[in-house]
């Protein structure tokens, strides 16, 4: 898909980003921002990870974002005795005793991988390679995924026993991590009259994989003022404790701050916010409104913000 001019691309991408927010938000109700995050994530080639109760459509979502998306797809269902290689594939003998290796349900273009704290972190660290390097690597050979890969990970926050939580190793591959809040009063009036009927929205799809790619490019090439960079960045450093910008609330209550891959994803989910609006260049109020998503992951609180009950989000918010 190739465009006359990065204007005319930009003007596709906004018309494209309208089209898929539409569809997707006729079968998820309510739910517009986690919508906008994971398209933003999608077009600047990240992965999210969606935090939220039993219930409230996490698994939907991302299959009528894939169903709207021409794309292949693929689920997991993370459990305690999920092994790497039923996530990656293995080595078999065929029939003429020779080792063929059969692909797993990594290889697909948009991965659902549900409850993904509910695995050990040997099989959680086989998603690493595939969603940093675009691979996975069996018995010594390479193998690439498909282009555009995405990794939609859900995680419940309750029901903790016998869970693994993710290691910050892995948490930092993901660009959002994205905290899905109780519908409100109206739009669950809305949901319960469209889920208790027999009427079945159907999802079109809008946007080819050969589209994503192109816009994924675009998004890169857009210009960003110096004094933007410099905020995310400063923006960065003030979640690091000890450093020479540190704000006054990460002194206090951080154990650790975000690394620099924060302020990279900053700066790329800022140009995509921008375009998204009809905007050809972001500026600090696109860096601000992608900000909560992106450090949330990626701070650590202290033991003195624990005892007080200082979230995460009354820091970020304090340090924005």
């Amino acid at each position: 898909m190739v465009y006359s001019s990065d204007v005319e691309g930009v003007e596709a991408l906004n018309e494209a980003y309208k089209k898929l927010h539409s569809e997707i938000t006729k079968v998820v109700i309510g739910q517009d921002e986690v919508v906008r995050l994971l398209l933003t994530a999608i077009f600047c080639q990240g992965h999210c990870l969606l935090v939220g109760v039993p219930g409230l459509a996490k698994t939907l979502l991302i299959q009528t974002m894939a169903g709207a998306l021409d794309l292949s797809f693929n689920r997991i269902q993370f459990t305690p005795d999920l092994m790497p290689s039923d996530i990656t594939g293995s080595e078999t003998l065929d029939n003429d005793r020779n080792f063929r290796f059969i692909k797993g349900p990594v290889f697909a273009n948009i991965i659902l991988a549900d409850e993904i704290n509910r695995t050990p972190p040997k099989t959680q660290s086989a998603l690493l390679e595939a969603m940093q390097e675009y691979a996975v690597t069996i018995a010594g050979q390479k193998y690439s995924l498909s282009r555009p890969f995405f990794v939609l990970a859900t995680q419940n926050p309750i029901e903790q026993e016998g869970t693994y939580p993710l290691p910050e190793a892995q948490l930092d591959r993901f660009m959002f991590m994205i905290q899905l809040d109780y519908p409100r009063f109206a739009d669950e009036l809305t949901i319960v009259k469209a889920t208790t009927s027999d009427i079945r929205y159907e999802v079109q799809k809008q946007v080819s994989g050969e589209e994503i790619q192109y816009f994924q490019h675009l998004v890169r090439r857009v210009p960003i003022a110096d004094n933007v960079v410099e905020y995310a960045v400063r923006l960065v450093h003030k979640t690091r404790p000890g450093s020479e910008l540190a704000a006054k609330e990460a002194n206090e209550f951080l154990e650790w701050g975000a690394g620099p891959r924060a302020s990279q994803n900053l700066i790329l989910a800022a140009k995509c916010n921008a375009l998204f609006h009809g905007k050809f260049s972001p500026d600090i109020e696109d860096v601000q409104a992608v900000a909560l998503p992106i450090l949330r992951h990626r701070i650590v609180r202290n033991f003195k913000a624990e005892a007080e009950g200082v979230t995460l989000e009354d820091l970020i918010r304090k340090i924005i």
